[in-house]
């Protein structure tokens, strides 16, 4: 067994195997091109098809080979077959990197039962899904790799509008701290990436609960992240800086960083702050 994860230079991909769910558009579909102008031949799943065909598309006009299949990570059956699929066309699996997820706006009292077992089954259990699909593979294979987490800013500072989301992304910050503890003696590195507020069709998709205007609340939260103006792209590049540093948290945005030394450092504040946060969010 290797002692230590080895250092992947993501500065030259040539060679690697990159695994990413929920590639169709965001953060997912400029990773994958930004992992494919570096050289990297990519396995891409989504329940996007349009999405996911033109990411493809752009990664074949790079020069990387790439393959795709339709995936729900809700659903364990098709992310093994998707593994299975990726595997068959390259061979072993550098790097996987689990980023599909969705958002849900509203308290506890807001959020229903189906609510809460749609979140949890997309954000947590697809991330459990991806790992479970890749991992034992990676483990056999023996030549180390990196398994990429997307948790959230909010999975560092709980948000009050943010209840079930924000449980689901401090649940997967904790599964890829013990995961990189476990998987350090096999040469695998494990990171959870918190975001921040990135500008994505996120603030377009994702249900409103609770009182108030929806449509108002929704443009709202849409311009608030347009003006922030942090692209999908930065938010690859730095991934893949956090991977090549082998860092465990990689807060994104200076809102994710500010919120993971204040949740560290002092706790009191930081939960004020959250509070401040969503009596303007309200």
């Amino acid at each position: 067994m290797l002692a230590s994860p080895p250092r992947i230079n993501t500065s030259d991909l040539t060679g690697r195997v990159v695994a990413i769910t929920g590639a169709g558009s965001g953060i997912g579909r400029e990773l994958a091109l930004l992992c494919a102008h570096r050289g990297a031949n990519l396995a891409l799943c989504d329940i996007n098809d349009a999405g996911l065909a033109d990411t493809a598309d752009a990664i074949r006009r790079v020069g990387s080979e790439v393959v795709t299949s339709r995936v729900d990570v809700a659903d364990s059956g098709q992310m093994n077959e998707f593994a299975v699929a990726a595997r068959a066309r390259f061979g072993d699996v550098d790097l996987v990197v689990n980023n599909a997820g969705v958002g849900l706006v509203g308290g506890f009292l807001d959020t229903s039962l189906t609510d809460w077992h749609w979140l949890v089954s997309i954000n947590l259990m697809g991330v459990v899904h991806g790992c479970a699909a890749f991992v034992p593979a990676m483990v056999e294979g023996g030549r180390g790799g990196h398994v990429v987490n997307l948790s959230s800013a909010a999975g560092l500072l709980a948000n009050p509008e943010l209840t079930a989301y924000s449980a689901t992304k401090f649940a997967v910050l904790g599964l890829s701290e013990a995961l990189r503890t476990e998987l350090r003696p096999h040469g695998i590195g494990v990171t959870a990436v918190c975001p921040g507020i990135i500008d994505t069709a996120i603030t377009k998709t994702s249900p409103i609960r609770g009182t108030g205007d929806a449509d108002d609340r929704r443009k709202n939260l849409a311009a608030t992240y347009s003006k922030r103006g942090y692209t999908p792209e930065r938010v690859a590049r730095n991934i893949l800086r956090a991977i090549d540093r082998n860092r465990a948290i990689a807060p994104i945005a200076t809102e994710a960083h500010l919120m993971y030394v204040l949740s560290r450092v002092a706790p009191p504040l930081a939960r004020w702050l959250a509070g401040k946060l969503a009596e303007a969010a309200r």
